[in-house]
Protein backbone atom coordinates (compact mmCIF):
# COMPACT_ATOMS: atom_id res chain seq x y z
CA UNK A 1 0.00 0.00 0.00
CA UNK A 2 1.84 3.27 -0.58
CA UNK A 3 2.08 5.47 1.73
CA UNK A 4 -0.18 8.84 2.26
CA UNK A 5 2.32 11.32 1.76
CA UNK A 6 1.45 14.28 0.00
CA UNK A 7 4.40 16.88 -1.20
CA UNK A 8 4.36 20.54 -0.67
CA UNK A 9 4.55 21.08 -4.30
CA UNK A 10 4.10 18.66 -7.09
CA UNK A 11 6.26 19.20 -10.32
CA UNK A 12 4.81 18.49 -13.73
CA UNK A 13 6.71 18.70 -17.35
CA UNK A 14 7.54 22.22 -18.07
CA UNK A 15 6.13 24.16 -20.91
CA UNK A 16 8.47 25.84 -22.98
CA UNK A 17 10.68 27.74 -20.08
CA UNK A 18 8.18 27.67 -17.83
CA UNK A 19 7.96 25.50 -15.06
CA UNK A 20 4.28 24.13 -14.26
CA UNK A 21 3.77 23.62 -10.95
CA UNK A 22 0.73 22.52 -8.71
CA UNK A 23 -0.46 22.03 -4.92
CA UNK A 24 -3.58 21.07 -2.71
CA UNK A 25 -4.33 24.37 -1.88
CA UNK A 26 -7.74 25.69 -4.10
CA UNK A 27 -9.94 25.82 -0.82
CA UNK A 28 -13.06 23.69 0.08
CA UNK A 29 -14.07 22.74 -3.86
CA UNK A 30 -15.53 19.61 -4.48
CA UNK A 31 -14.97 17.59 -7.93
CA UNK A 32 -18.17 15.72 -7.12
CA UNK A 33 -20.76 18.84 -7.67
CA UNK A 34 -23.47 16.04 -9.55
CA UNK A 35 -24.20 14.51 -6.62
CA UNK A 36 -26.86 16.99 -5.85
CA UNK A 37 -28.79 15.33 -8.80
CA UNK A 38 -28.72 12.39 -6.73
CA UNK A 39 -29.70 14.42 -3.84
CA UNK A 40 -32.95 14.83 -5.75
CA UNK A 41 -33.69 11.47 -6.71
CA UNK A 42 -32.87 10.68 -2.92
CA UNK A 43 -35.67 13.57 -1.63
CA UNK A 44 -37.86 12.28 -4.25
CA UNK A 45 -37.76 8.60 -3.55
CA UNK A 46 -36.65 8.86 0.24
CA UNK A 47 -33.92 6.15 -0.18
CA UNK A 48 -31.56 6.93 1.84
CA UNK A 49 -34.03 7.99 4.69
CA UNK A 50 -35.99 4.78 4.36
CA UNK A 51 -32.76 2.50 4.10
CA UNK A 52 -31.71 4.14 7.61
CA UNK A 53 -35.02 3.44 8.88
CA UNK A 54 -33.91 -0.56 8.24
CA UNK A 55 -30.93 0.14 10.82
CA UNK A 56 -31.48 -0.23 14.92
CA UNK A 57 -29.66 2.93 16.81
CA UNK A 58 -28.56 2.27 20.38
CA UNK A 59 -26.02 5.73 20.62
CA UNK A 60 -27.33 8.49 23.36
CA UNK A 61 -28.68 10.75 21.53
CA UNK A 62 -26.93 13.43 24.14
CA UNK A 63 -23.65 12.36 22.56
CA UNK A 64 -24.05 11.81 18.73
CA UNK A 65 -22.95 14.39 16.55
CA UNK A 66 -23.62 12.44 13.14
CA UNK A 67 -27.40 11.34 12.59
CA UNK A 68 -28.16 7.89 11.49
CA UNK A 69 -29.69 9.42 8.63
CA UNK A 70 -26.60 11.42 7.54
CA UNK A 71 -24.55 8.36 8.02
CA UNK A 72 -25.95 5.71 5.51
CA UNK A 73 -26.61 8.78 2.94
CA UNK A 74 -23.14 9.35 3.49
CA UNK A 75 -22.34 5.91 2.21
CA UNK A 76 -24.47 4.99 -0.58
CA UNK A 77 -24.09 8.61 -2.22
CA UNK A 78 -20.01 7.81 -1.62
CA UNK A 79 -20.74 4.20 -3.38
CA UNK A 80 -22.48 6.31 -6.42
CA UNK A 81 -19.42 8.53 -6.74
CA UNK A 82 -17.17 6.20 -7.25
CA UNK A 83 -15.97 5.68 -3.24
CA UNK A 84 -15.72 2.12 -2.64
CA UNK A 85 -13.29 2.27 0.50
CA UNK A 86 -13.97 3.90 3.88
CA UNK A 87 -11.01 5.66 4.20
CA UNK A 88 -11.52 7.81 1.13
CA UNK A 89 -14.39 9.08 3.99
CA UNK A 90 -11.73 10.42 6.18
CA UNK A 91 -10.90 13.06 3.34
CA UNK A 92 -14.35 13.16 2.12
CA UNK A 93 -15.78 14.10 5.79
CA UNK A 94 -14.66 18.25 4.59
CA UNK A 95 -16.28 17.97 1.58
CA UNK A 96 -19.51 20.38 2.07
CA UNK A 97 -21.10 19.09 -1.16
CA UNK A 98 -21.18 15.66 -0.26
CA UNK A 99 -22.60 17.22 3.48
CA UNK A 100 -25.50 18.73 1.61
CA UNK A 101 -26.49 16.24 -0.27
CA UNK A 102 -26.31 13.56 2.88
CA UNK A 103 -28.92 16.32 4.85
CA UNK A 104 -25.72 17.25 6.61
CA UNK A 105 -27.08 20.88 8.75
CA UNK A 106 -23.68 21.87 9.37
CA UNK A 107 -22.11 21.51 5.89
CA UNK A 108 -19.19 23.34 7.00
CA UNK A 109 -19.25 21.27 10.19
CA UNK A 110 -18.22 24.74 11.68
CA UNK A 111 -20.95 23.86 14.73
CA UNK A 112 -19.02 20.27 15.98
CA UNK A 113 -18.31 20.19 19.44
CA UNK A 114 -14.67 19.77 18.99
CA UNK A 115 -12.06 22.09 17.48
CA UNK A 116 -10.35 19.48 16.43
CA UNK A 117 -13.08 18.22 14.14
CA UNK A 118 -14.17 21.93 13.02
CA UNK A 119 -14.50 21.92 9.01
CA UNK A 120 -15.21 18.71 8.95
CA UNK A 121 -18.97 18.40 8.35
CA UNK A 122 -19.25 14.43 7.65
CA UNK A 123 -18.28 11.33 9.70
CA UNK A 124 -14.63 9.58 9.04
CA UNK A 125 -13.93 5.92 8.40
CA UNK A 126 -13.96 4.81 11.96
CA UNK A 127 -17.33 6.35 12.41
CA UNK A 128 -18.98 5.09 9.23
CA UNK A 129 -17.40 1.68 9.78
CA UNK A 130 -19.89 1.14 12.89
CA UNK A 131 -22.39 0.79 10.72
CA UNK A 132 -21.03 -2.58 9.42
CA UNK A 133 -19.78 -3.74 12.39
CA UNK A 134 -22.74 -3.72 14.36
CA UNK A 135 -24.17 -7.22 15.73
CA UNK A 136 -28.31 -6.89 16.51
CA UNK A 137 -27.67 -9.09 19.75
CA UNK A 138 -25.00 -6.98 21.13
CA UNK A 139 -25.34 -3.62 19.70
CA UNK A 140 -28.02 -2.24 22.78
CA UNK A 141 -24.50 -2.95 25.71
CA UNK A 142 -21.43 -2.59 23.13
CA UNK A 143 -19.57 0.57 23.77
CA UNK A 144 -18.89 1.51 19.92
CA UNK A 145 -21.05 -0.75 17.79
CA UNK A 146 -24.35 0.41 18.51
CA UNK A 147 -26.36 0.74 15.38
CA UNK A 148 -27.41 -2.89 14.13
CA UNK A 149 -28.91 -3.65 10.49
CA UNK A 150 -32.37 -5.41 9.98
CA UNK A 151 -32.00 -6.92 6.70
CA UNK A 152 -35.23 -8.69 6.40
CA UNK A 153 -36.55 -4.58 6.58
CA UNK A 154 -33.77 -3.78 3.54
CA UNK A 155 -34.45 -6.77 1.86
CA UNK A 156 -38.58 -5.27 1.62
CA UNK A 157 -37.28 -1.82 1.03
CA UNK A 158 -35.61 -3.14 -2.34
CA UNK A 159 -38.40 -4.26 -3.82
CA UNK A 160 -40.92 -1.39 -2.22
CA UNK A 161 -38.37 1.33 -4.44
CA UNK A 162 -39.11 -1.10 -7.56
CA UNK A 163 -42.73 -0.78 -7.25
CA UNK A 164 -42.81 2.88 -6.39
CA UNK A 165 -40.88 3.47 -9.64
CA UNK A 166 -43.78 2.55 -11.76
CA UNK A 167 -46.81 4.71 -12.42
CA UNK A 168 -49.34 1.82 -12.98
CA UNK A 169 -48.84 -1.98 -12.71
CA UNK A 170 -47.22 -3.67 -15.86
CA UNK A 171 -48.80 -6.39 -17.65
CA UNK A 172 -45.89 -8.70 -17.04
CA UNK A 173 -42.89 -8.66 -15.56
CA UNK A 174 -39.87 -10.99 -15.77
CA UNK A 175 -37.52 -11.65 -12.54
CA UNK A 176 -34.11 -12.77 -13.67
CA UNK A 177 -32.29 -15.18 -11.75
CA UNK A 178 -28.09 -15.65 -11.68
CA UNK A 179 -24.78 -16.67 -9.32
CA UNK A 180 -21.63 -14.83 -9.78
CA UNK A 181 -18.22 -15.07 -7.78
CA UNK A 182 -16.97 -12.53 -5.78
CA UNK A 183 -13.20 -13.11 -5.48
CA UNK A 184 -11.56 -12.97 -2.31
CA UNK A 185 -8.25 -12.70 -1.23
CA UNK A 186 -8.58 -12.88 2.36
CA UNK A 187 -9.83 -15.76 4.86
CA UNK A 188 -13.23 -14.19 5.39
CA UNK A 189 -15.99 -15.88 6.95
CA UNK A 190 -17.81 -18.16 4.33
CA UNK A 191 -14.90 -18.39 1.89
CA UNK A 192 -14.32 -21.58 -0.29
CA UNK A 193 -12.45 -22.56 -3.27
CA UNK A 194 -14.98 -22.48 -6.15
CA UNK A 195 -13.60 -25.50 -8.58
CA UNK A 196 -15.24 -23.58 -12.17
CA UNK A 197 -13.77 -19.75 -11.22
CA UNK A 198 -10.85 -21.51 -10.01
CA UNK A 199 -10.27 -19.13 -7.20
CA UNK A 200 -11.39 -18.38 -3.87
CA UNK A 201 -14.61 -16.60 -3.64
CA UNK A 202 -18.15 -16.20 -2.71
CA UNK A 203 -21.33 -16.96 -4.82
CA UNK A 204 -23.81 -14.10 -4.44
CA UNK A 205 -27.37 -14.38 -5.93
CA UNK A 206 -29.28 -11.62 -7.87
CA UNK A 207 -32.49 -11.57 -9.16
CA UNK A 208 -33.60 -8.69 -11.34
CA UNK A 209 -36.43 -7.16 -12.90
CA UNK A 210 -34.89 -4.72 -15.79
CA UNK A 211 -32.38 -1.97 -14.33
CA UNK A 212 -33.77 -2.42 -10.94
CA UNK A 213 -32.10 -5.59 -8.50
CA UNK A 214 -34.61 -7.00 -6.25
CA UNK A 215 -32.42 -9.35 -4.36
CA UNK A 216 -28.65 -9.72 -4.28
CA UNK A 217 -27.37 -12.07 -1.10
CA UNK A 218 -23.85 -13.24 -0.29
CA UNK A 219 -23.66 -16.92 -0.34
CA UNK A 220 -20.44 -18.96 0.40
CA UNK A 221 -19.00 -20.46 -2.74
CA UNK A 222 -19.28 -24.54 -1.65
CA UNK A 223 -23.04 -24.57 -2.67
CA UNK A 224 -25.24 -25.39 -6.02
CA UNK A 225 -26.03 -21.94 -7.68
CA UNK A 226 -29.69 -22.16 -7.26
CA UNK A 227 -29.86 -22.51 -3.24
CA UNK A 228 -32.03 -20.30 -1.49
CA UNK A 229 -33.51 -19.12 -5.08
CA UNK A 230 -36.85 -20.50 -4.11
CA UNK A 231 -37.29 -18.75 -0.49
CA UNK A 232 -36.04 -15.39 -2.37
CA UNK A 233 -38.70 -15.85 -5.15
CA UNK A 234 -41.08 -16.50 -2.36
CA UNK A 235 -40.90 -13.20 -0.90
CA UNK A 236 -40.78 -11.24 -3.87
CA UNK A 237 -43.58 -12.60 -5.46
CA UNK A 238 -45.53 -12.35 -2.36
CA UNK A 239 -44.48 -8.44 -2.28
CA UNK A 240 -45.35 -7.75 -5.73
CA UNK A 241 -48.67 -9.54 -6.24
CA UNK A 242 -49.64 -8.03 -3.29
CA UNK A 243 -49.29 -4.94 -4.91
CA UNK A 244 -50.01 -5.77 -8.77
CA UNK A 245 -52.62 -8.90 -8.38
CA UNK A 246 -52.99 -8.75 -11.90
CA UNK A 247 -49.61 -8.95 -13.48
CA UNK A 248 -47.96 -11.85 -14.88
CA UNK A 249 -44.85 -12.80 -13.82
CA UNK A 250 -42.29 -14.89 -15.77
CA UNK A 251 -38.82 -16.62 -14.03
CA UNK A 252 -35.85 -17.09 -16.33
CA UNK A 253 -32.11 -18.00 -15.69
CA UNK A 254 -30.09 -20.67 -17.30
CA UNK A 255 -28.75 -23.99 -17.20
CA UNK A 256 -27.52 -23.57 -13.60
CA UNK A 257 -30.83 -22.80 -12.42
CA UNK A 258 -32.37 -25.66 -14.12
CA UNK A 259 -33.77 -27.87 -11.24
CA UNK A 260 -37.13 -29.01 -10.66
CA UNK A 261 -37.59 -27.93 -7.51
CA UNK A 262 -37.72 -24.54 -9.18
CA UNK A 263 -39.75 -25.45 -12.03
CA UNK A 264 -42.12 -27.46 -9.49
CA UNK A 265 -42.55 -24.29 -7.47
CA UNK A 266 -43.50 -21.81 -10.65
CA UNK A 267 -46.08 -24.23 -11.85
CA UNK A 268 -47.48 -24.76 -7.95
CA UNK A 269 -47.50 -20.66 -7.49
CA UNK A 270 -48.61 -19.83 -11.50
CA UNK A 271 -45.32 -18.51 -12.31
CA UNK A 272 -44.33 -18.74 -16.01
CA UNK A 273 -40.80 -20.15 -16.41
CA UNK A 274 -37.41 -20.49 -19.20
CA UNK A 275 -34.58 -21.65 -18.07
CA UNK A 276 -31.25 -22.83 -20.01
CA UNK A 277 -30.85 -26.95 -20.28
CA UNK A 278 -27.99 -28.76 -20.35
CA UNK A 279 -27.40 -30.65 -23.01
CA UNK A 280 -26.78 -34.46 -22.86
CA UNK A 281 -26.83 -37.47 -24.84
CA UNK A 282 -30.66 -38.15 -25.14
CA UNK A 283 -31.26 -34.66 -25.93
CA UNK A 284 -28.02 -34.47 -28.72
CA UNK A 285 -29.67 -37.41 -30.30
CA UNK A 286 -32.89 -36.13 -30.55
CA UNK A 287 -31.70 -32.75 -32.13
CA UNK A 288 -28.66 -35.16 -34.62
CA UNK A 289 -31.40 -34.85 -37.36
CA UNK A 290 -31.61 -30.72 -37.22
CA UNK A 291 -28.22 -30.33 -36.92
CA UNK A 292 -27.19 -32.34 -39.77
CA UNK A 293 -29.19 -30.45 -42.19
CA UNK A 294 -28.16 -27.14 -40.37
CA UNK A 295 -24.80 -28.18 -41.57
CA UNK A 296 -25.28 -28.51 -44.84
CA UNK A 297 -26.83 -25.48 -45.07
CA UNK A 298 -24.01 -23.69 -43.54
CA UNK A 299 -21.38 -24.96 -45.27
CA UNK A 300 -23.34 -24.32 -48.95
CA UNK A 301 -24.18 -20.60 -47.80
CA UNK A 302 -20.89 -19.73 -45.45
CA UNK A 303 -23.18 -18.52 -43.09
CA UNK A 304 -24.90 -20.00 -39.70
CA UNK A 305 -27.55 -22.03 -40.15
CA UNK A 306 -30.21 -22.37 -37.47
CA UNK A 307 -32.98 -24.73 -36.98
CA UNK A 308 -35.56 -25.29 -34.05
CA UNK A 309 -37.32 -28.57 -32.66
CA UNK A 310 -39.83 -29.01 -29.78
CA UNK A 311 -40.63 -32.10 -27.88
CA UNK A 312 -42.35 -33.26 -24.39
CA UNK A 313 -38.80 -34.57 -22.20
CA UNK A 314 -38.69 -35.65 -18.76
CA UNK A 315 -35.42 -37.13 -17.11
CA UNK A 316 -34.78 -40.40 -16.08
CA UNK A 317 -34.35 -39.33 -12.44
CA UNK A 318 -34.57 -35.48 -11.52
CA UNK A 319 -37.77 -34.12 -12.80
CA UNK A 320 -40.69 -35.20 -11.44
CA UNK A 321 -43.00 -34.64 -14.84
CA UNK A 322 -42.52 -33.92 -18.70
CA UNK A 323 -41.71 -30.23 -19.44
CA UNK A 324 -41.93 -28.62 -23.16
CA UNK A 325 -37.96 -28.67 -24.16
CA UNK A 326 -37.21 -26.37 -27.24
CA UNK A 327 -33.83 -26.95 -29.29
CA UNK A 328 -31.70 -24.82 -31.25
CA UNK A 329 -30.08 -26.97 -34.13
CA UNK A 330 -26.84 -24.30 -35.03
CA UNK A 331 -23.99 -24.90 -37.28
CA UNK A 332 -21.47 -22.09 -37.25
CA UNK A 333 -18.98 -21.34 -40.02
CA UNK A 334 -15.44 -22.72 -39.89
CA UNK A 335 -14.34 -24.37 -37.24
CA UNK A 336 -16.99 -23.70 -34.54
CA UNK A 337 -19.18 -25.97 -35.47
CA UNK A 338 -22.34 -27.51 -34.01
CA UNK A 339 -23.69 -25.03 -31.27
CA UNK A 340 -26.92 -26.77 -29.90
CA UNK A 341 -28.60 -25.24 -27.04
CA UNK A 342 -31.84 -26.10 -25.24
CA UNK A 343 -34.09 -24.59 -22.95
CA UNK A 344 -37.31 -25.62 -20.90
CA UNK A 345 -40.07 -23.83 -20.15
CA UNK A 346 -43.96 -24.05 -19.04
CA UNK A 347 -45.29 -21.45 -21.98
CA UNK A 348 -47.54 -23.41 -24.23
CA UNK A 349 -46.54 -23.34 -27.46
CA UNK A 350 -49.60 -21.51 -29.02
CA UNK A 351 -48.54 -18.42 -26.95
CA UNK A 352 -45.21 -18.61 -28.16
CA UNK A 353 -43.10 -20.65 -30.97
CA UNK A 354 -40.27 -22.61 -30.58
CA UNK A 355 -37.73 -19.75 -32.20
CA UNK A 356 -39.21 -16.79 -30.46
CA UNK A 357 -39.18 -18.84 -27.31
CA UNK A 358 -35.59 -19.07 -27.94
CA UNK A 359 -34.69 -16.06 -29.21
CA UNK A 360 -36.72 -13.36 -27.91
CA UNK A 361 -37.96 -14.63 -24.51
CA UNK A 362 -34.95 -16.69 -23.27
CA UNK A 363 -31.95 -14.62 -24.78
CA UNK A 364 -33.00 -11.58 -23.45
CA UNK A 365 -31.56 -12.39 -20.39
CA UNK A 366 -28.94 -11.36 -21.12
CA UNK A 367 -29.13 -8.33 -20.38
CA UNK A 368 -28.97 -9.47 -16.45
CA UNK A 369 -25.20 -9.56 -16.94
CA UNK A 370 -24.88 -5.73 -17.48
CA UNK A 371 -26.79 -5.50 -14.17
CA UNK A 372 -24.00 -7.75 -12.09
CA UNK A 373 -21.24 -5.86 -14.17
CA UNK A 374 -22.63 -2.39 -13.29
CA UNK A 375 -23.07 -4.00 -9.78
CA UNK A 376 -19.43 -5.32 -9.53
CA UNK A 377 -17.55 -3.10 -11.41
CA UNK A 378 -19.13 0.38 -10.53
CA UNK A 379 -20.96 0.11 -7.26
CA UNK A 380 -18.27 -1.82 -5.59
CA UNK A 381 -20.79 -4.88 -4.51
CA UNK A 382 -17.61 -7.24 -5.05
CA UNK A 383 -15.36 -5.32 -2.07
CA UNK A 384 -16.05 -7.49 0.48
CA UNK A 385 -13.23 -7.51 2.30
CA UNK A 386 -14.66 -7.34 6.31
CA UNK A 387 -14.14 -10.76 8.26
CA UNK A 388 -17.89 -11.64 8.56
CA UNK A 389 -19.84 -12.84 5.87
CA UNK A 390 -23.23 -10.17 7.97
CA UNK A 391 -20.65 -7.13 6.93
CA UNK A 392 -19.74 -8.61 3.98
CA UNK A 393 -23.46 -8.73 2.93
CA UNK A 394 -24.36 -4.95 4.22
CA UNK A 395 -21.48 -3.68 2.22
CA UNK A 396 -23.22 -6.01 -0.68
CA UNK A 397 -26.53 -4.23 0.18
CA UNK A 398 -25.20 -0.55 0.51
CA UNK A 399 -23.46 -1.04 -3.39
CA UNK A 400 -26.89 -2.28 -4.58
CA UNK A 401 -28.96 0.92 -2.90
CA UNK A 402 -26.13 2.99 -4.71
CA UNK A 403 -27.13 1.17 -7.99
CA UNK A 404 -30.90 1.99 -6.76
CA UNK A 405 -30.23 6.23 -6.86
CA UNK A 406 -28.36 5.14 -10.04
CA UNK A 407 -31.49 3.37 -11.79
CA UNK A 408 -33.62 6.00 -10.55
CA UNK A 409 -31.86 9.19 -11.31
CA UNK A 410 -31.31 6.85 -15.28
CA UNK A 411 -35.29 6.25 -14.87
CA UNK A 412 -36.85 9.69 -14.14
CA UNK A 413 -34.06 12.41 -15.17
CA UNK A 414 -32.42 10.73 -18.02
CA UNK A 415 -34.90 10.10 -20.65
CA UNK A 416 -34.71 12.12 -23.45
CA UNK A 417 -30.43 12.69 -22.68
CA UNK A 418 -27.92 11.49 -24.62
CA UNK A 419 -27.19 9.53 -21.53
CA UNK A 420 -30.91 8.02 -21.02
CA UNK A 421 -28.87 4.19 -21.75
CA UNK A 422 -26.07 4.87 -20.11
CA UNK A 423 -24.04 2.76 -17.21
CA UNK A 424 -23.51 4.01 -13.97
CA UNK A 425 -19.84 4.70 -14.90
CA UNK A 426 -20.68 6.93 -17.48
CA UNK A 427 -23.30 8.68 -15.76
CA UNK A 428 -20.51 9.50 -12.99
CA UNK A 429 -17.72 10.31 -15.22
CA UNK A 430 -20.41 13.05 -17.22
CA UNK A 431 -22.85 14.07 -14.51
CA UNK A 432 -21.65 13.28 -11.40
CA UNK A 433 -17.57 14.62 -11.62
CA UNK A 434 -18.56 18.45 -11.67
CA UNK A 435 -16.39 20.56 -9.98
CA UNK A 436 -17.59 23.00 -8.01
CA UNK A 437 -17.23 25.47 -4.80
CA UNK A 438 -19.46 26.21 -1.58
CA UNK A 439 -20.18 29.83 -0.65
CA UNK A 440 -22.67 29.68 2.87
CA UNK A 441 -24.39 32.59 4.03
CA UNK A 442 -27.28 32.59 6.37
CA UNK A 443 -29.94 32.87 3.99
CA UNK A 444 -28.24 30.93 0.96
CA UNK A 445 -26.23 27.93 0.21
CA UNK A 446 -25.11 28.39 -3.16
CA UNK A 447 -22.86 26.21 -5.33
CA UNK A 448 -20.48 27.62 -7.99
CA UNK A 449 -20.15 25.12 -10.96
CA UNK A 450 -17.12 25.18 -12.72
CA UNK A 451 -17.89 27.49 -16.28
CA UNK A 452 -16.15 25.10 -18.46
CA UNK A 453 -18.34 21.69 -17.80
CA UNK A 454 -19.76 20.60 -21.24
CA UNK A 455 -22.41 19.02 -19.85
CA UNK A 456 -24.36 22.13 -18.81
CA UNK A 457 -27.26 22.24 -20.53
CA UNK A 458 -27.81 18.38 -20.20
CA UNK A 459 -27.37 18.72 -16.41
CA UNK A 460 -29.81 21.38 -16.27
CA UNK A 461 -32.05 19.87 -17.83
CA UNK A 462 -31.85 16.38 -15.58
CA UNK A 463 -32.37 18.64 -12.94
CA UNK A 464 -35.83 19.95 -14.46
CA UNK A 465 -36.92 16.44 -14.81
CA UNK A 466 -36.27 15.35 -11.64
CA UNK A 467 -37.96 18.24 -9.95
CA UNK A 468 -41.10 17.91 -12.17
CA UNK A 469 -43.39 16.75 -10.49
CA UNK A 470 -43.99 12.79 -10.24
CA UNK A 471 -46.38 11.61 -12.79
CA UNK A 472 -49.79 10.03 -11.44
CA UNK A 473 -50.76 6.22 -11.23
CA UNK A 474 -53.81 5.38 -14.07
CA UNK A 475 -56.39 3.24 -13.21
CA UNK A 476 -56.24 -0.80 -12.09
Amino acid sequence: MQPECIPAQLCFEGLGRRRVEGRFDGGRLTTDGGVLLLREVDRRFRVTERLAGCFRDHRSVARIEHRLETLVAQRVLGLAAGYEDLNDHDRLRWDSVLALASGCADVTGERRRRGRDRGQALAGSSTLNRLELGVPAEAARHRYKKIAADPAAMDALLVELFLEAHPAPPGEIVLDLDATDDRLHGNQEGRFFHGYYRHYCYLPLYITCGDFVLCARLRPANIDAPEGSVAELERIVAQIRAAWPATRILVRGDAGFCRDELMAWCEKAGLDYVFGLSRNARLERWLAKALRKSRRRCVATGKASRRFRERRYRTRETWSRPRRVVGKAEWLPGMRGDNPRFVVTNLPRDQVGAQDLYETVYCARGDMENRIKEAQLWLFADRTSTATMRANQLRLTSATFAGVLITLLRQVGLPGTALAGARADTIRARLLKVAASVTVSRRRIRIAFTSVYPMQTVFAHVLAALRAPPARAGPG
